[in-house]
């Protein structure tokens, strides 16, 4: 998922009543829900370094104990600053002046329970979508998904970032008639959000059986189908769509599971697997193509011909030698609401994901491009 849920799933996990327990606990929380997502620095090695290593080892088992230290580390070298500056305020104030007020004490134990939790929430999320996680690398490289929510899932917003701001508008109404202030606020609503959450899943998750059994009762493709994936879309979990496998080809098709409704046109929605050339072969051989494979569970390589793309100039080559471009682009993220296609007949230029590298004389890699940025 995106930060934002990672950010206010932590929090919500705080305050589900850990913060009862140990000072910090929301703040540690919130720290290692999104520390996973630091991989992302990997970015500045070049794009498709970021593919090789975005969800990789920080989203990982082996991971989360690492990962919950590092933030109790964090929070313990906090706690000196405030401690030390807390002492220092005490030397200076007059003997007269009325002492503190006393704070709930750091239990470390129970703090580094919050930073597990909340890391395993973080594992959690991604594998309730569609990109995936491998929770077992290095011991097993096989990516597991859920795809039960889209990457973003607003209603997801809506229902952590209440059970956080209701309480707080109640405790500033509660200030303004003179209530008295309430320790810890918002506890049953970060429950209430977190099991929220679970039965959103639950939902999803029979809607997204419903919407197998549909396309298994239907005869969509005209040959046998070999292998199927169900994609969600944010917001209305009622849509599915479907990537359907066959020999030759692959075929899409928008489903409504609660009219029943199948959508799919064979002119439209057929997707031709693309022949095998020396030019794919030899781009599937590249770094961007064996970690674009390694990834890419619905994979299309195809040669596209000469075609420069965005962030990567043309090879400037002798007369004697041809260049060709060849595409990679994942199936999972051709959604019609994305503005992206891999239409009959047509190929949008702009793929979600996608990666361009040009080959020249069928075998010499001339180049490698993701999202408009070239792999140096």
């Amino acid at each position: 998922m995106e930060p934002i849920t990672h950010l206010l799933t932590g929090a919500c996990i705080g305050r589900a009543g850990l913060n009862r327990k140990t000072r910090y606990a929301t703040l540690a929380a919130v720290l290692v829900a999104e520390a996973a997502d630091f991989d992302v620095f990997w970015g500045f090695a070049g794009p498709v370094e970021e593919l090789k290593h975005h969800r990789g080892i920080t989203h990982t088992f082996i991971a989360v104990p690492v990962l919950a230290a590092v933030a109790v580390g964090v929070v313990w070298l906090l706690d000196r600053w405030v401690r030390a500056r807390r002492a220092r305020r005490a030397t200076a104030l007059d003997q007269n002046t009325k002492a503190p007020t006393a704070q709930l004490p750091v239990r470390w134990g129970w703090l580094y329970l919050t930073a597990i939790l909340a890391a395993l929430s973080h594992l959690m999320l991604d594998w309730t979508n569609n990109y995936g996680l491998r929770p077992f690398y290095p011991f097993n490289a096989h990516w597991y998904s859920g795809n039960l929510v889209f990457i973003a899932e607003p209603v997801l917003w809506a229902l952590l970032g209440a059970a956080l701001v209701i309480p707080w508008l109640f405790g500033l109404i509660g200030g303004e008639i003179g209530a008295k202030k309430e320790k810890f606020r918002g506890r049953g609503w970060a429950i209430f959000a977190l099991a929220g959450m679970v039965l959103l899943w639950g939902w999803r998750w029979a809607e997204q059986g419903h919407a197998r059994a549909l396309v298994e009762n239907t005869q969509i493709a005209t040959a046998p189908v070999t292998r199927m994936a169900l994609e969600p879309y944010p917001v209305n979990p009622f849509r599915w769509h479907a990537i359907l496998e066959t020999d030759a080809f692959y075929q899409t098709a928008e489903i409504n599971t609660r009219t029943g409704e199948i959508a799919s046109d064979p002119l439209q929605n057929v997707i031709y697997k693309p022949p095998v050339t020396a030019a794919t072969e030899a781009a599937k051989r590249t770094f961007l193509g064996q970690v674009y494979l390694d990834w890419g569970t619905w994979a299309v390589v195809r040669d596209v011909g000469p075609v420069a793309v965005p962030g990567l100039a043309p090879p400037q080559l002798a007369p004697n030698r041809v260049w060709t471009t060849v595409e990679f682009s994942d199936l999972r993220f051709h959604y019609p609401f994305l503005g992206s296609a891999l239409d009959a007949g047509k190929r949008q230029n702009r793929s979600p994901l996608g990666g361009w590298v040009y080959i020249v004389d069928g075998r010499d890699d001339a180049g490698e491009v993701m999202n408009g940025r070239e792999q140096r």
